[in-house]
């Protein structure tokens, strides 16, 4: 793919918010905090079940790799948002703008899957506790790891190359805070339907497959528990899932929300604040979720408060 395509634009312009400018240190203070905050997160989760015996778990596994997609993909956006904030040319190379929707697509795409891994993961410790470590063996939660990364480099390489092979003669502005495939086809003076159909076909597989991995394995878990004579056990069953449960929840509503809604003029402020929380806020939460719902989790951070405190 070369830096720029036949209609010869060589970058491309951030419009960012809606009346952006009469905030913009506001904004930039608090996105920023944000952002520090996720990569604090994420970064100390990954230490953390590194070096903690306790955790060296296919549940951890994944865990330690969802808070390293969280760290990446929310990296290949926020920080030029931030700078959009204070300066005044918020261009971004045509180059530029492939590389930021390459790996923010790819480990969005690749966060989705994992989420699904750790619900299969949490099924099979309910529903199968003895077969448990013959299941979950190493070599398959890798694979299933690298495939999560290889389904959402491939799905992000055919949207990234048939987005940038269109023309652009409209505009070169973009009304988005980053590069992402809808508002930058809406610049495209091509025919976009392939374009289209492409997005709803990879996306809405995406999304329905890893959804009803996620729906089928809490039908399993849920109708496990509710035998369960013990009211310890179904609390103890109950609590093993809830941090995931509550990840999976606030993450796939923005998705749908994004990605499945007919797309207008109208909708793309709406769509910018559901991108802010998709790819944001989430990743902000989500070690927030892990640390304070998850006893293990918790137990790990005494000791090493106790080792250095």
């Amino acid at each position: 793919m070369t830096q720029e395509n036949d209609t010869g634009i060589t970058e491309f312009f951030l419009l960012g918010f809606g009346g952006q400018h009469k905030y913009q240190y506001v904004l930039f203070v608090v996105f920023l905090v944000i952002y520090t905050i996720s990569m604090v997160g994420n970064t100390g989760m990954i230490l953390l079940i590194n070096i903690d015996s306790r955790l060296q778990t296919p549940m951890y596994f994944f865990l330690k790799h969802l808070a390293f997609v969280d760290i990446c993909y929310t990296s290949a956006i926020t920080p030029k948002m931030l700078q959009n904030f204070i300066v005044e040319n918020n261009s971004i190379s045509f180059g530029g703008c492939v590389i930021q929707l390459l790996v923010y697509g790819t480990f969005a795409t690749s966060d989705s899957y994992l989420l699904a891994a750790m619900a299969v993961d949490r099924y099979v410790a309910i529903c199968k506790p003895l077969h448990y470590p013959i299941i979950m063996s190493r070599t398959f939660c890798i694979l299933l790891v690298a495939g999560s990364y290889i389904i959402g480099s491939i799905n992000t390489s055919v949207h990234t190359g048939f987005t940038f092979s269109l023309s652009f003669c409209k505009s070169n502005n973009i009304n988005h805070f980053f590069c992402d495939v809808p508002p930058i086809l809406a610049l495209s003076c091509s025919n976009i339907d392939l374009n289209i159909m492409l997005l709803l076909v990879f996306v809405g597989f995406n999304l329905m497959s890893t959804v009803l991995v996620v729906i089928f394995s809490y039908i399993l878990i849920i109708s496990a528990i509710l035998k369960m004579s013990s009211t310890e056990g179904r609390k103890k069953a109950f609590s093993t899932c809830a941090s995931h449960l509550t990840t999976v929840t606030i993450f796939y509503g923005p998705l749908f929300y994004m990605y499945l809604q007919p797309h207008s003029n109208n909708s793309q402020e709406n769509m910018k604040v559901a991108s802010i929380f998709y790819g944001i806020v989430i990743p902000m939460l989500n070690p927030l979720i892990y640390s304070l719902r998850n006893k293990e989790v918790k137990e790990a951070l005494k000791g090493i408060g106790k080792k250095f405190f």
